[in-house]
């Protein structure tokens, strides 16, 4: 339980915090002198030190917020009685990255702020950890370098952005991408285009609508590393500072009892989030994302674990990309505890896992009531559909498994069969689409764009907007050993494994080859024979991509399988101790 004001320590036993190593006895004076040149004082040194850690930067909305909530953060840390230290990680932001080769740093970039925020934290010795996070990769990348560090720590997200309103609509990022399409397909004016551009973004925070960081948002709150509610204030909204404020304060109070993340995430509160995921149609990228915080813990959790979840929960929050509603609108009916809340009713969410709160997920939404006027998130009892917005698919194209948004797509519509039209890399598509040099009723492959043959595994939403730009977004299937947006919609399937580049089914197609997926029945199959595959098998060579050297090359050198999270160390099974027991 967390402790009463009162209670609250007012001096430190630091005998086994890691702070001990830069603060305590005589051997430490020149580490000490360091601090009292940045003006800290004896009491300061004596306190535990906290790490305030933030993705912010000035490449897009969705991190430009976060400099301001980390100083409200350190407002709180102070009034519990500690020292806040803060620093700053990268984060590549996937808008911006999108539809051109920037996109292979994306994925990378998640594994390059849990490293970077694990040598931070290792390197200056810090006791516990507030990870702040805004666009799509920082927030698993923060939330896998607490599960590795296993220091105290609370996750907070920045929030998400404003609507835009476009000819009496909300907007949102998705339908610039999209209007991309319809422009090129001459469906929309260049003068409508641009004034499209100029106002789908109002304001500071990640996009809108229930895309990789909303998902992920809603993820830190039902896998219990995140305060309950925090996940739903937009960026701009003050109300956000009461979040921050309390997030520091709390991490004081996980210090003093020695609550660690991996006393949070475990396999229960990762299933809790799994469910959340497919209740709130969100995005495919969680598959990935949460398979690779598992593995930070030791927990064994692969995206079929994910797929098996999705398939046994019901799609009850209508949300964008498939659904009329964006963050905002939910935050506004009382936000991702009345997710829970409805999921927990349904006797769908495990009530006994721990939070950050010091209480369990139960105790947490016990004053939470279920709001019946509204209409953005429905009981269990009457879903948008009987099975979650995303399931898993396997067969023959992808014996290792993949993954597919379905949210939004009537069921008549779940199944599909064409032929091949093959692309060896998302360029080569998108041009193709562009230029409508494809058939009705194909199914569009994009290949060698893996963790290892992109590599970096590249999301595909600009060639996926385009085409429904262009109306045809339900004429075609695509499918990819890449990724899709949190903002794709359509019958788009990713994270196909094996991938191409280490000889999967998916790089021995050939133009013309009949592929079968099925939706209901979670199959993805090409119409070859095992001999067939095999034959080409011994015809395939390996294929040398672009980056030879710098840190793509060393990414794909070390990364995984998609099916386990594209992860890129032995993870918590492999270790001899954590970090926070030094």
């Amino acid at each position: 339980m967390p402790l009463d004001e009162g209670d609250r320590r007012k001096t430190w036993d630091k005998s086994k915090l890691p702070s001990r190593h830069v603060t305590v006895g005589p051997d430490r004076a020149p580490h000490r002198s360091y601090y009292y040149a940045m003006g800290l004082t004896a009491e300061d040194i004596a306190r535990p030190f906290v790490g305030v850690a933030t993705c912010w930067n000035e490449a897009a909305p969705c991190n430009i917020a976060l400099s301001r909530q980390a100083q409200v953060v350190k407002q709180g840390v102070k009034a519990g009685n500690g020292t806040p230290r803060e620093f700053v990680t990268i984060t590549v932001t996937d808008g911006i990255a999108m539809g051109h080769a920037g996109m292979k740093s994306s994925l990378v970039s998640r594994e390059a702020i849990v490293d970077t925020v694990e040598l931070t934290m290792r390197g200056h010795c810090y006791d516990a950890i507030v990870g702040l996070a805004g666009c799509d990769k920082s927030l698993p990348g923060m939330m896998m370098a607490m599960v590795r560090l296993n220091v105290p720590g609370i996750f907070l997200y920045g929030g998400s952005i404003l609507p835009g309103r476009f000819k009496g609509k909300d907007v949102t990022v998705q339908d610039v991408f999209e209007a991309v399409g319809a422009h090129s397909g001459g469906k929309m004016s260049t003068e409508d285009l641009c004034a499209l551009e100029s106002v789908a973004c109002p304001s500071g925070g990640a996009c809108g609508g229930q895309f990789t960081a909303n998902t992920m948002a809603c993820v830190s709150e039902a896998m219990g590393i995140a305060l309950p509610g925090s996940a739903g204030p937009p960026a701009p909204y003050e109300s956000r500072d009461r979040y921050a404020e309390a997030a520091g304060r709390q991490v004081m109070n996980l210090v003093a009892s020695q609550i660690r993340p991996r006393d949070i995430v475990t396999e229960r509160s990762l299933v809790n989030a799994a469910r959340v995921v497919a209740a709130s149609g969100g995005s495919t990228n969680a598959a990935l994302h949460l398979p690779a915080i598992a593995h930070e813990a030791g927990i064994s959790f692969d995206l079929h674990d994910v797929a098996e979840i999705f398939r046994g929960t019901p799609y009850i929050a209508d949300l964008k990309p498939a659904g009329r509603y964006i963050a905002k609108d939910m935050f506004e009916i009382g936000g991702v505890p009345v997710l829970m809340r409805a999921l927990l009713d349904g006797g769908l969410l495990d009530g006994d896992c721990m939070t950050v709160t010091g209480k369990t997920i139960a105790e947490n939404l016990a004053e939470t009531i279920f709001p019946t006027d509204q209409d953005v998130i429905r009981p269990v009892s009457a879903p948008l559909s009987p099975t979650g917005g995303v399931v898993g698919l396997r067969g023959s194209l992808a014996p290792q498994g993949a993954i597919v948004k379905v949210a939004g797509i009537p069921e008549e519509k779940l199944r599909f069969r064409g032929p091949a039209r093959c692309f060896d890399c998302e360029e080569d598509a998108f041009r193709a689409v562009q230029a409508r040099e494809y058939e009705d009723g194909e199914v569009l492959v994009i290949r060698y764009e893996g963790p290892r043959g992109g590599p970096g595994m590249r999301e595909m939403l600009s060639t996926t907007a385009a085409l429904y730009g262009q109306g045809r977004g339900d004429k075609v299937a695509l499918i990819t050993d890449g990724r899709f947006s949190g903002a794709t919609r359509g019958f788009c399937i990713g994270h196909v494994g094996p991938e191409a580049a280490v000889g999967g089914p998916i790089g021995l197609l050939r133009d013309g080859d009949y592929i079968a997926i099925d939706a209901v029945a979670g199959t993805i199959d090409v119409e070859l024979s095992t001999e067939e595959l095999e034959e080409r098998r011994k015809a395939w060579a390996p294929r040398m991509h672009d980056f030879q050297s710098g840190a793509l090359w060393k990414y794909a050198q070390t990364v995984g399988d998609a099916e386990r999270g594209a992860v890129t160390q032995p993870g918590g099974k492999a270790e001899t101790h954590t970090y926070a027991d030094i």
